[in-house]
């Protein structure tokens, strides 16, 4: 049996969890297969499965193999549609990366659109507000906001964020809208302790960039508590335009200080692949790059909308 069956025999005891229902899904008896496994074992030189009297269960080497597996045999696939000169076809498993609140108002919405769009693509989305290794956890794309490392991974720009500083009207008019950005020192402020872009707060004053360590009365940990505390009328909070655009179009939220903004946070989509890029991931990241380049709240950078 060449090596290609071995792959797509372990992708099906993979997939159904045993001997017997992989056997059925590849057409072939459960000794048989048994025996192709044990084969594929021997050669590696690896436990790729650890078998029980009631379980089946990939062990960390088999699990990498699989992943591995999938990648050749998707590969193989797409090089024969290539070869006979067919349109590639988008399939397989997707695992793409975003911070919370950014994935869920524009990626998820994406998401199930592209999903409607390739009948034979299913993707994993992983929400979070951390720096995601995208080679150690397996991500094949992710949206990042802020200026990039040097990495190498391929980046394709979509869209730049200003931070902005915003509260109810209520409080402002309660309070006073403040017109120094010394002024928010003596304001009730909740920070969102999700997110390093926004733990100190920074403006420009006169072409320089100067930084305020606030001391927040309320510190939460989830930006949309943060824009919640701010919409009742707490206090003031520094958020990502985006995260509060709909609220601001609403008059729930007023934007401060605008005079004093720092500069616009580079919004970009990223992926791994240096020469041919799968048909999956390209077509997702392509499908993405257009959309995001048209979001309204990704391009304006300045009080006026510069």
């Amino acid at each position: 049996m060449d090596r290609f069956q071995e792959m797509k025999v372990l992708l099906a005891v993979a997939e159904a969890e045993s001997f017997v229902g992989g056997a059925k899904l590849v057409g072939m008896s459960p000794p048989s297969v048994t025996r192709v496994i044990a084969g594929l074992e021997k050669r590696l030189g690896t436990l790729l499965l650890a078998r029980s009297t009631r379980s089946l269960r990939m062990t960390e080497a088999g699990r990498r193999y699989v992943e591995d597996c999938k990648r050749i045999l998707l590969d193989l696939d797409e090089a024969e549609e290539l070869a006979a000169g067919s349109s590639i076809r988008a399939r397989g498993n997707l695992t793409v990366t975003a911070p919370v609140m950014f994935g869920e108002l524009y990626l998820i919405p994406l998401i199930t659109e592209y999903l409607s769009m390739h009948p034979q693509m299913a993707v994993s989305a992983l929400l979070v507000d951390r720096l995601v290794n995208m080679v150690d956890e397996g991500v094949d794309v992710a949206i990042r906001i802020g200026q990039l490392p040097e990495t190498g991974l391929q980046a394709i720009k979509v869209g730049q964020i200003r931070p902005v500083i915003c509260a109810a009207p209520a409080f402002l008019d309660r309070f006073g809208r403040p017109t120094e950005p010394k002024d928010v020192l003596a304001a009730p402020l909740v920070v969102s302790s999700a997110s390093s872009l926004l733990t100190d707060w920074y403006f420009n004053v006169g072409g320089n960039d100067i930084t305020l360590h606030a001391k927040p009365r309320l510190v939460v940990s989830s930006n949309q508590a943060a824009i919640n505390a701010a919409r009742l009328g707490w206090g003031l909070t520094r958020v990502l335009y985006y995260q509060v655009a709909e609220l601001v179009a609403k008059g729930e939220l007023e934007i401060i200080l605008e005079a004093f903004e720092t500069a616009a946070l580079p919004v970009h989509v990223l992926y791994q692949g240096s020469g041919r890029v799968p048909a999956k991931v390209r077509t997702f990241v392509d499908f993405c790059a257009s959309r995001l380049l048209h979001e309204p709240a990704l391009q304006r950078v300045g009080a006026l909308g510069a």
